[in-house]
């Protein structure tokens, strides 16, 4: 049975519009009148209606957070540091997964504006974003994470994922390997396609490197471990300078992830038979620096995003426009990627 505002105030004999400051504006209640209200609330079982309060209102207490993949432990992070903001100021985050899929991006997208939260939140899947450009004319802000409006037209919080991309084939490429292949797709995620461009750049850099891209269908483990039993069943030649499988094509001597769980499925590949050792034949770097990644097997190298500061910085975006502050409207954030070096790459 749901107990009613009017019940409330019969049984603690005040008015309905005292219940009601006491749920909104205690301070405006004398105390004595405020334990009273209280009292009766616990001994009837009243559940206030924070849906129709936040109706009448206009927008909710809630922000909309959707992200590419939520099994992704740096998606988590980044929903971690958004909460923690939020609560600063009694907001809650509600977690949409899109599974790098356009139709579900799409399907959070409507529900929020449904509920209408006080603002969203989004990994997007593409630069397409029109979309998200309806949502905000229609009044509800919206702040990109994990990377940045193309033309700047919305505010975003990331890290410059092409020198993340460049400083891990750097790091390879110092440690004296010259072949390499980067692991990651699709390719229409902003993301992997900039990773591959700041490799693209550094194996520019040297001229007897090459870049082999592996493409994969998504971020995951399993597309990973795929990859890498391709890499893996390559045959090897005697010849330590040529190793070459019966098409001709040179095994690399390291790979690039484009991030931690494709990292994580190639290393299993590769040592799953004990024919290939990492690092000594194939050098590895992913890319977060997820938890998972120190406690590999073989330790791996990888590119570190403050995964929870980009969750945090978002909501403080989100909040500023939202509240009409022109000086944050449509401002990028971009912080700096770090090479964090495990056992995967060290030198031979």
């Amino acid at each position: 049975m749901v107990v009613s505002v009017r019940e409330v105030a019969a049984a603690a004999s005040v008015s309905v519009g005292t219940v009601s400051n006491v749920l909104n504006r205690p301070d405006k209640v004398a105390p004595a009148t405020v334990d009273r209200v209280l009292a009766a609330i616990e001994e009837l079982g009243f559940v206030r209606n924070d849906a129709a309060r936040q109706l009448r209102a206009g927008r909710s207490r809630s922000i909309g957070l959707v992200v590419l993949d939520v099994r992704n432990p740096f998606f988590t992070e980044v929903a971690r540091g958004a909460e923690d903001r939020a609560a600063e100021d009694g907001m809650t985050i509600l977690l949409g997964n899109s599974d790098e899929n356009a139709d579900r991006e799409t399907a959070y997208l409507d529900l929020f504006e449904q509920q209408r939260v006080h603002g969203v939140l989004i990994t997007p899947m593409a630069d397409d974003l029109p979309r998200l450009e309806r949502l905000r004319r229609r009044g509800t802000p919206v702040v990109l994470v994990d990377r940045d409006a193309p033309d700047r037209s919305f505010s975003s919080v990331a890290v410059d994922d092409v020198v993340g991309g460049a400083l891990a084939v750097r790091h390879l490429l110092d440690a004296g390997r010259r072949r390499i292949a980067f692991v990651g797709g699709p390719a229409t995620i902003r993301q992997v396609a900039d990773r591959l461009e700041g490799a693209r750049q550094a194996i520019a850099e040297v001229p007897d490197a090459t870049l082999e891209v592996i493409h994969t269908e998504s971020l995951t483990v399993l597309q990973g471990r795929a990859a890498g039993e391709l890499i893996r069943d390559r045959d090897r030649d005697r010849d330590r300078d040529r190793d070459r499988d019966r098409d001709g094509e040179a095994r690399p001597d390291a790979v690039f992830a484009a991030n931690d769980l494709l990292a994580m499925g190639v290393l299993q590949a590769l040592v799953m038979l004990g024919t290939v050792r990492v690092p000594e034949d194939i050098a590895l770097i992913g890319y977060d620096d997820i938890d998972f990644a120190q406690a590999a097997i073989v330790p791996l190298s990888s590119i570190r995003q403050p995964a929870a500061l980009i969750g945090y910085t978002a909501v403080d975006l989100l909040l500023a426009e939202a509240a009409g502050d022109e000086h944050t409207v449509r401002e990028p954030v971009v912080f700096q990627p770090e090479l964090i070096v495990r056992d995967s790459t060290r030198p031979r």
